[in-house]
């Protein structure tokens, strides 16, 4: 017969390990538990609104449900790439009218949520939260034939831009600039729409899918094209005209703000200006409200760049002095 446990272990062992486990077992009894303290600690803090919680009768947006909401605008502005079934043209209004329809309930949820935790936040009175839900749901999905045409010009910038883009198939699955602009579009149209919240969190998902940063609240005209991507930020008051190309760890950021910047330079423009046909190559940085970057100009790759630049104008860093060390230099 099989025994478990410690039952197959000579005497004399048993023994030690029965007295090192009631050793062990004294010893437990002897600790405070600390669960009971910190929980009160914790609620307290919450309750007092001293720590960050969402302690409220009302719902707050989902997370989940939001990424959901990109998704689902996704198979609408690209029907047949992200969705199972095959689309012909006498199926396709069906589609486009079904998944029309859940988009839009699904987002008036979501927005409803927003707007009800900012007012019970805020301690606002009554904004009639579920009349401007499906107002602000409806005036989103009516921008869709918009952003998709801005999406386009955004493809073709991408393939005009990019000799390794072979076609646009392989821009919409495939480039993470393409994906990081689809979620910017969508997030800046409910930032015009005044819906607090679910811009950022859409936002955040973007960045977290393609490390690239774009604050919602930005402006960035058509034909917009990222290469690469990975660690470009664009800050919150940046305005980016058309045919604007950048690539990988570009920053259009602020120059350094004071403690209490957060309210008292909340509407101040804080970010730079790039205007029509502009490059911006690797790890540029462009920073600050009064900065503009004329028409055409091309900033050279690691610049660091606080004052403005005129039209035509080229910007780049003096060559730097490079050492090879080979075997023939070794002595």
């Amino acid at each position: 017969m099989r025994m478990s446990g410690y039952q197959g272990l000579p005497m004399g062992q048993q023994e030690r390990v029965n007295d090192s486990c009631n050793s062990d077992a004294a010893a437990m009894a002897n600790i405070d538990n600390p669960i009971p303290g910190v929980v009160a600690q914790l609620a307290q803090g919450f309750k007092d609104g001293r720590l960050a919680s969402h302690i409220e009768p009302v719902p707050i947006p989902s997370k989940d449900a939001v990424i959901g909401l990109i998704e689902q605008a996704q198979q609408i502005l690209f029907p047949g790439f992200f969705t199972p079934m095959s689309l012909r043209p006498e199926n396709l209004e069906y589609y486009l009218g079904q998944q029309l329809s859940l988009l839009y309930e699904n987002l008036a949820t979501q927005i409803s949520s927003a707007i009800r935790h900012d007012c019970f936040r805020h301690n606002q009175v009554c904004t009639h939260c579920g009349e401007r839900s499906y107002a602000a749901a409806a005036a989103l999905l009516q921008s869709l034939p918009a952003i998709r045409e801005l999406l386009e010009t955004d493809i073709q910038a991408t393939l005009v831009g990019d000799p390794a883009a072979a076609n646009a198939d392989e821009v919409i699955f495939s480039y993470p600039g393409l994906f990081a602009t689809m979620v910017y579009r969508l997030a800046h149209r409910l930032h015009q729409l005044g819906v607090p919240l679910l811009p950022r969190i859409m936002s955040e998902h973007a960045f977290h899918r393609t490390a690239i940063d774009i604050n919602p609240a930005a402006d960035i005209g058509g034909s917009f094209f990222i290469d690469h991507g990975a660690g470009v930020v664009i800050g919150a008051t940046t305005r980016i005209g058309n045919r604007v190309r950048i690539y990988q760890g570009v920053t259009l950021g602020a120059l350094s703000l004071p403690r209490d910047a957060g309210e008292r330079l909340r509407n101040v423009k804080r970010h730079p200006t790039i205007e029509d046909d502009v490059i911006v190559y690797a790890n540029a940085t462009i920073l600050g409200g009064r900065t503009v970057v004329g028409k055409r100009s091309i900033i050279g790759g690691n610049v660091w760049l606080t004052e403005s630049v005129g039209q035509d104008t080229k910007v780049a860093l003096e060559q730097p002095e490079l050492v090879y060390l080979g075997k023939e230099d070794q002595g």
